[in-house]
């Protein structure tokens, strides 16, 4: 088996994989078990700055905190902003038209973060928006935007936000109370837990809107309203995944014990881009990396399939392409969660060097060495 180095799913801790192994109760009828995940939802708002904002963690990959968010936001007709530079922020206009909503695209250069100064602009002459999708890290590209500046921004023109925070929260800087009313997250990136658990986290506001919505939501699974009253009849809309919850309630608690998270994953990003810069890597994008994935160009010559074959089969290592418009041209580092250590990003680099040196391209430094290095 290869060990994990892609911008998730991320290597899984042994205590969270033993939690997840031991036996669970019956989710339908013990209360007990409604205590419990009522709890670990409040200890994950609390992480993001708020128990205020409440957070529900749904059944289901990352993707369904994003499309439960739009379909239970979304009426027909509704205009929607659509911050989009990288292939997660143009994909909310699916989410958008799929639940009747008229998607508007504010369209960036993909190699920069949104400039607040120029959105500013753009809503001074159209907001009549009933609320705006980002992206925190658009995990395809490495991308992140400033979503510290950018809520706030978008609420001076009242619009609502919905924040794809999937690939970012924990490792990046990430409150709640700064303009966010809907954030989405997911288990399999730094919290380091198996994928199949998504959650989204609300703002009053939030919650006030959807509740007021006039058609009813056109889903079921994705529908947030249905958890409205989950606590006080100790009733879920579905069975929940108890034994998933149960490794998740230990992932929360090693990041929540993890004091320093937010500077390391910074320092080792940090270190390893400096590293790959040193030994003739190109990075992508051209500002604006995020702390939690590095993409860099493949190298001419090189193909992408050659080198994430050659590291998983010769050096037990995945790394990560990318798609959409990355497809053929990116390769991505995760360092995040269980990644983000220097041990694991110092063998991955020494590996990556050796793959490179067998397929053609020499870099001009040790990479491993440089990242070392990098970290002081």
């Amino acid at each position: 088996m290869y060990q994990l180095m892609t911008a998730g799913p991320t290597r899984v801790s042994a205590e969270v994989m033993a939690a997840r192994s031991q036996p669970f109760p019956n989710p339908d009828q013990d209360h007990a078990f409604v205590e419990f995940y009522h709890e670990l939802c409040g200890q994950i708002s609390e992480l993001l700055g708020s128990r205020a904002h409440e957070t529900l963690i749904l059944g289901g990959e990352g993707i369904l905190a994003l499309e439960a968010a739009i379909a239970t936001l979304t009426e027909p007709g509704d205009r929607v902003l659509v911050l989009d530079n990288g292939v997660f922020g143009a994909g909310f206009a699916d989410f958008v038209r799929i639940y009747g909503g008229e998607p508007v695209l504010y369209t960036c250069d993909y190699r920069c973060p949104i400039d607040p100064d120029a959105l500013r602009q753009y809503l001074q002459t159209d907001h009549t928006f009933k609320y705006a999708t980002l992206v925190h890290c658009d995990t395809p590209s490495g991308m992140r935007n400033d979503i510290a500046s950018l809520c706030p921004l978008l609420k001076e023109f009242g619009l609502l936000t919905v924040v794809d925070a999937v690939a970012s929260m924990f490792g990046e800087p990430v409150d709640v109370t700064k303009g966010i009313d809907l954030l989405c997250g997911g288990s399999q990136k730094v919290l380091s837990a198996p994928p199949g658990l998504a959650f989204v986290t609300i703002s009053p506001e939030a919650w006030k809107f959807m509740q007021g919505r006039r058609a009813p939501v056109a889903s079921f699974y994705a529908n947030l309203l249905a958890f409205s009253r989950y606590y006080e009849e100790k009733w879920f809309p579905y069975t929940m995944p108890a034994s998933d919850l149960q490794g998740l309630a230990v992932a929360v608690s090693r990041i929540a014990a993890d004091a320093t998270r937010e500077a390391r994953h910074a320092a080792l990003a940090t270190a390893c881009r400096q590293a790959l810069r040193q030994g003739g890597l190109t990075l992508y994008p051209e500002s604006g990396f995020a702390n939690t994935v590095t993409a860099f160009f493949v190298p001419e010559g090189l193909q992408v399939a050659d080198v994430v074959r050659t590291m998983q089969l010769e050096h037990g290592i995945m790394i990560s392409s990318s798609f959409g418009p990355f497809a053929g041209k990116l390769l991505r580092i995760g360092h995040m969660g269980e990644n983000c250590t220097k041990d694991a990003i110092t063998e991955c680099l020494h590996s990556l060097q050796i793959a490179l040196s067998k397929l053609g391209f020499e870099p001009k430094t040790s990479l491993s060495a440089a990242f070392l290095q990098g970290l002081g």
